[in-house]
């Protein structure tokens, strides 16, 4: 029986966020934007699969604005979730629970994933010829 003066515990209201905090959130959702975005990848193949109609189809929403956004979001989310996961694997083997190394590898895995993100994109438009 719980007593009705007994305080609630902590939340992300009383919490300032942390490094590792938002970067465990970002994480999580990176996980979900990829696989999300790998059903219109798998829409993507499939409409290619399925005659130069549908591939017409697919590649004109694929290409618009809002296309290119989400692909874009995507290869962020793609890298990062790269990038975090090495991180992950290192804490596994036992390294860089200090805060101060967690705090230099978090930012670490941000700035990785933005620089190969920016980094493929541009190579992909080099590579289009555009």
């Amino acid at each position: 029986m719980a007593t009705a003066n007994r305080p609630l515990s902590p939340h992300l209201q009383i919490y300032r966020p942390q490094i590792s905090t938002v970067l465990s959130i970002l994480h999580r959702a990176t996980g979900i934007a990829l696989a999300a975005g790998t059903l219109l990848l798998v829409y993507w193949l499939a409409a290619a699969a399925a005659g130069p109609e549908a591939f017409g189809a697919a590649q004109s929403l694929v290409g618009s604005f809002l296309g290119r956004l989400c692909l874009f979001g995507w290869s962020f989310a793609l890298f990062f979730h790269l990038a975090n996961g090495v991180r992950h694997l290192a804490w596994d083997a036992g390294w860089g629970f200090e805060l101060p190394v967690m705090a230099k590898t978090g930012w670490t895995a941000v700035i990785a994933a933005g620089v190969l993100t920016l980094v493929a994109w541009i190579a992909g438009y080099l590579m289009m010829g555009a």
